[in-house]
């Protein structure tokens, strides 16, 4: 099989770079500390001697190792610094707070270092995801009909030009033009393997992608001008439904999606990402197959093309689609991410 596990030397030189390939198909007994732990682990690494492999869970706790509580091998997710989750829920219990780095120095935390934990995760830091999270209660505020002064108020900025110039840089129009139909809502999705944004209006789900992607910026601009709208921090009810459809996909469970979506391609674009929502779970195709199955069977690198402009990661299932040799090909959201979506769907599916 493909995705069997390989040798134990290739599984050490990937504990050893922290390659996230295996998450939740391969974990590494330590001998001489008697822990397992997740190949992704921060921990020092131990010598290649004092090492056993296991696929599963239950078969590292039945040799008697037990969870590491570091990378926590026993929680679904990418192992991340716990400083993250520590001020991101420091964020959710009062949002309307205006942080400053002496305040992250009061929490403990060396400024510069969250600086970067942050970027490496989301692409920002945490001020900047504080700030957006404050202009966003200022925004829905304007959205609801509130007056300039109360929407400040409720964002709590104490300067009015201040409130003005951040909802300007953000939105591109001035305050008083605020509606609800002027932008859209973008929120981040917690998932095993990886961080994900989510942006959506009120009705159907814009995009989907893992925060790393390469070209994402690009898409969230192509995003911009193809809806005439801009982009807010904060969740509409089609993000609530996908994190849930997500949740329960990610824990195993056989899923059909259901979140509407909104697509913005091509008549043939938006034929192939109809053909690629027909591949059944567990299963995959090639390039000249979907090519076939539009009735264009010559346009297999154009299918190519309109696979990789998806948008929607895993609701439209481009990860299903494989080379004609059976390799797989590029994904937006790396090689790996798509060995994994595949062979957690094949484990799933073949039940």
């Amino acid at each position: 099989m493909l995705f069997d596990l390989p040798a134990d030397d290739i599984l050490y030189q990937a504990l050893l770079e922290r390659d996230p390939s295996y998450e939740g198909f391969a974990y590494v007994g330590v001998k001489s500390t008697g822990v397992f732990c997740k190949l992704t682990c921060a921990a020092r690494k131990p010598k290649r001697e004092n090492v056993l492999f296991y696929s599963a869970i239950a078969a590292a706790l039945e040799a008697g190792f037990r969870p590491c509580k570091r990378c926590r091998p026993m929680r679904a997710g990418l192992t991340r610094e716990p400083a993250i989750d520590r001020l991101l829920d420091e964020l959710e219990l009062a949002p309307e707070k205006k942080w400053s780095e002496q305040q992250i120095v009061d929490l403990g935390y060396d400024p510069s270092t969250i600086r970067r934990a942050f970027r490496r995760r989301f692409g920002i830091t945490f001020l900047e995801i504080a700030r957006l999270r404050r202009i966003g209660r200022g925004i829905e505020a304007l959205a609801d009909g509130a007056a300039v002064i109360d929407a400040q108020v409720n964002a709590y900025y104490a300067s009015g030009s201040g409130f003005r110039n951040a909802i300007i840089k953000l939105l591109g129009v001035a305050p008083q033009k605020i509606n609800h139909g002027a932008y859209l809502k973008a929120d981040w999705i917690e998932t095993p393997i990886g961080t994900m944004i989510a942006i959506a209006d009120r009705d159907k789900l814009h995009l989907l992608e893992f925060l790393d992607r390469k070209a994402l910026s690009t898409e969230i601009e192509h995003l911009k001008k193809a809806s005439c709208s801009a982009i807010v921090m904060g969740r509409e009810a089609p993000i609530d439904r996908v994190d849930d459809e997500l949740n329960r996909y990610f824990a195993g469970e056989r899923v059909n999606f259901t979140t509407p979506l909104a697509t913005f391609g091509s008549y043939f674009t938006n034929s192939v990402w109809d053909a690629l929502k027909t591949i059944p779970a567990g299963q995959l195709c090639s390039y000249s197959d979907i090519a076939k199955q539009i009735g264009n069977g010559k346009a297999t690198r154009a299918v190519a093309r309109a696979n990789g402009a998806n948008q929607i990661a895993i609701l439209i299932p481009c990860h299903r689609v494989i080379g004609a040799d059976g390799t797989l090909t590029g994904y937006g959201g790396g090689l790996w991410r798509k060995k994994w979506l595949i062979e957690h769907e094949r484990r799933v599916y073949s039940i």
